[in-house]
């Protein structure tokens, strides 16, 4: 169990997923993570949930934490920050979960000898099952990533990732569950079509998604040879592949995830 204090500046799903996280897996003890939220009503529900601290203010959360985590909006983010940015310990390690600030954007409030990280989870960690990428700046040491890693790991997966990286995370794991749900979407009609009843339809499509996901990451093999596994001489697996590239399927999620991207990039100049 790390010996942290842990602090949260907003409390909304992705927040509650974290925590959750951290405090289910043992990594951090209740009494070690406090809640600053807008809402104190939210506050006072996750003190009593966890039996964490439910912070009085934002001002004397900051003095009293090792690991700040920003859960706020982004156009909120900077100025919040840049208001406690001097009430915080030296040491103290800023993380924020905004989509879209850079680490140059959070060090230019907090400060360019702060320690920051910038991570992005998905919103699957909100049944424990996220990707998350971590991206510390240059003055966060091994051990301090590691201790990050860690908390974001409790609740599904997380990974190193440089920042110039971040428009393509974005594109294969922050907005790609979108995707995923159309895919199953349009399985489960195609089932109902064949006469399969709504509810049993969206079940039978979301657990094989899940269940060949599953496939990918503990087998090792490449996504092309499970995919030729399942595919029979002559048998119906290859004719619905077969359609799917006279469709341009490939293309067409290549396609998509290069717009995201690109949208991306440009929201982070903006």
């Amino acid at each position: 169990m790390l010996n942290k204090k842990v602090g949260f500046i907003g409390c909304g799903n992705m927040a509650k997923a974290i925590i959750n996280g951290m405090i289910e897996s043992r990594i951090i003890a209740p009494e070690n993570v406090w809640v600053f939220d807008r809402k104190p009503e939210t506050n006072q529900a996750m003190a009593e949930k966890y039996g964490l601290h439910a912070a009085e203010s934002l001002e004397s959360m900051a003095r009293e934490v090792d690991i700040l985590v920003g859960a706020i909006k982004p156009n909120v983010m900077l100025k919040l920050l840049g208001s406690i940015a001097g009430l915080l310990k030296k040491e103290t390690l800023v993380v924020s979960i905004a989509a879209g600030i850079t680490l140059d954007a959070l060090a230019t409030v907090l400060g360019h000898d702060r320690k920051i990280i910038r991570v992005m989870p998905n919103t699957p960690a909100l049944v424990g099952t996220g990707m998350t990428s971590v991206t510390p700046n240059v003055l966060v040491n091994e051990e301090e990533t590691d201790i990050i890693l860690k908390i974001f790991r409790s609740f599904g997966n997380a990974e190193l990732v440089s920042e110039y990286l971040i428009h393509s995370v974005v594109g294969v794991s922050g907005s790609a569950p979108a995707y995923v749900f159309i895919m199953i979407e349009a399985m489960a009609d195609a089932a109902v079509l064949g006469g399969m009843p709504r509810k049993q339809a969206y079940e039978f499509a979301a657990q094989t998604v899940k269940g060949a996901a599953q496939m990918v990451l503990e087998t090792g093999q490449h996504p092309a040879a499970l995919k030729d596994s399942v595919c029979s001489p002559g048998g119906t697996t290859i004719e619905a592949v077969k359609t799917l590239e006279s469709k341009g399927f490939r293309a067409a999620i290549m396609e998509a995830m290069q717009k995201c991207m690109e949208k991306s990039e440009q929201l982070s100049k903006a």
